[in-house]
């Protein structure tokens, strides 16, 4: 392992009778950083995940996490690293200092260290002042700040979090990505996440790896993906657009012509010269044009451009990941 890597993964594959759930995955994450990883329903991630905390066996490949071999030595990789899950898992009837003391019982945390550490994490997270407040009276947001506390309590050297700000409104989640970052750079840690917000991947990570049917299909910065695509998106609603995206993908100045959500996203140099042009096809079509827009590329359209669709909310389980923070807590 590279020595500024603190996870790497060679031809890591899971298969189930046949099918490449993960296939093949080559892929380093920096100590230190906030790594992301997006993919649609399906994609692997989950699988991908699982076998990094040591939930699931690899068919083939191997995986180093914090310098631990994940076949070899999957209790030191489990010791090296905090999960918050996506779905809720404090006890709504303690308090948040009890939840923080049994997490810490269960890793194993000194008593001489676990109450330091309670007021350090409570601290990163902005509850130091609830530390006696029964968790059934916190805010959505609230728990979830507990939450990544308590992934925090034993000193892990990677945090993964399993969309985090699901479900929250957009105040909530900003907040929780202020605090992410915060932790970030306080603790030193590497963190490991998977989101559905595409802003906030935007925004949060330093580095992005979109997978799709068990592949890695890009790994960059935001920024990098985003230029890649280069030109200008034209955002254009109408009446038939899955006719009007196969014309134009036929164009020799299209890149691209995507048909999604109601809407085509066409791919040009010099947009602002080429709507005209598109406008004038479509009426010669017959098409009723509703809407128009112009803009630089996003991060849904590196997504849309490597997978051919959008993410969507609601995918994903997070139940072996549970199973594996039960599986770890009944050995200590």
């Amino acid at each position: 392992m590279a020595g500024d890597n603190i996870i790497e993964t060679q031809g890591l594959t899971k298969a189930y009778d046949g099918l490449r759930a993960v296939d093949s995955v080559d892929l380093a994450v920096r100590k230190g950083s906030i790594f992301g990883l997006l993919g649609p329903n399906g994609a692997g991630k989950t699988t991908f995940i699982s076998m990094l905390v040591t939930m699931r066996r690899p068919t083939s490949g191997t995986a180093a996490v914090n310098g631990f071999d994940i076949k070899e030595r999957p209790d030191d990789v489990r010791k090296s690293i905090g999960i918050v899950f996506q779905d809720p898992s404090l006890d709504d009837e303690l308090t948040a200092l009890e939840n923080l003391e049994i997490h810490a019982a269960m890793y194993g945390v000194s008593k001489d260290i676990k109450k330091k550490r309670i007021k350090e994490v409570l601290g990163l997270v902005g509850l130091s002042e609830k530390s006696k407040s029964l968790v059934k009276t916190f805010s959505g947001g609230m728990k979830r700040r507990l939450e990544i506390a308590r992934g925090l309590m034993h000193h892990p050297k990677i945090l993964f979090l399993d969309e985090p700000t699901l479900g929250l409104d957009p105040q909530t989640r900003a907040g929780i990505w202020e605090y992410i970052k915060k932790l970030n750079k306080a603790e030193g840690i590497t963190v490991i996440l998977t989101t559905h917000y595409m802003d906030e991947a935007d925004k949060v990570c330093d580095k992005i790896a979109i997978i799709d049917h068990g592949r890695i299909m890009a790994v960059d910065t935001p920024d990098d993906l985003k230029d890649a695509l280069g030109g200008d998106v034209i955002s254009i609603e109408c009446d038939r657009d899955g006719h009007c995206a196969e014309e134009l993908s036929k164009l020799d100045w299209v890149k691209s012509a995507v048909n999604h959500d109601g809407h085509i996203d066409v791919r040009v140099e010099k947009g602002e010269q080429k709507i005209p042009r598109i406008l004038q096809l479509m009426e010669a079509e017959g098409v009723k044009v509703e809407s128009v827009s112009l803009r630089k590329p996003s991060l849904d359209d590196v997504f849309l451009h490597y997978t051919g669709k959008t993410i969507r909310e609601g995918e994903g389980s997070t139940k072996d990941m549970v199973r594996l923070r039960r599986k770890a807590f009944g050995k200590r």
